[in-house]
């Protein structure tokens, strides 16, 4: 078993742009954990638990999602819920391209036995964890408001897996789709 999702990259520049954030929001004292900006990017479906002999039949179905590439902007950095915070993350604008690129991901999985997901999808890019919210988050949130994380192309989509290890993930490409 492997634990895996399907994910499209954003760029170094991005990537820097974050963890400029990060060090921002480092001077909080609300307990959080950094995701490391080299892994940052925009998760389309978390598959969880898969059995290695399908990844074959899901790479043959994710290679039949075909989109023109498309720009994303790097936007706002914000909470998941203000008044329950679980996650830090930068809003990706895109004139709702992810969600498209998200519905065709949906459909070709499902057939595999992945379930469709019932949440609404927010493309966004993760850049903490909030383990103990403290109003200090808010105040370095605050002074990031006006800031960007810069833009990039989106030219395919990868299928990860993501080992979990006591020092933060280790993500492996198991499959890539370019457009």
């Amino acid at each position: 078993m492997v634990r895996a999702f399907v994910a499209c990259e954003l760029s170094q520049e991005i990537q820097k742009r974050l963890a400029a954030a990060q060090a921002v929001l480092k001077k909080s004292t609300a307990r959080l954990t950094f995701v490391d900006p080299a892994l940052i990017h925009i998760t389309v479906k978390f598959l969880g638990e898969v059995d290695e002999k399908k990844i074959p039949q899901m790479a043959a179905a994710l290679k039949s999602v075909r989109v023109e590439p498309y720009p994303v902007q790097a936007g706002r950095i914000i909470v998941n819920n203000p008044s329950r915070p679980h996650t830090v993350w930068c809003v990706i604008e895109d004139a709702g391209r992810s969600q498209g690129v998200f519905s065709v991901v949906e459909t070709v999985l499902a057939p595999l036995g992945f379930p469709r997901e019932i949440r609404g999808f927010k493309p966004h890019a993760t850049i903490a964890r909030v383990k103990e919210a403290d109003p200090s988050l808010f105040t370095y949130l605050d002074e990031l408001k006006n800031t960007t994380g810069g833009s990039c192309m989106i030219t395919g989509l990868k299928l990860k897996k993501s080992t979990l290890t006591p020092s933060g993930p280790v993500y492996e490409d198991l499959f890539e789709v370019l457009w």
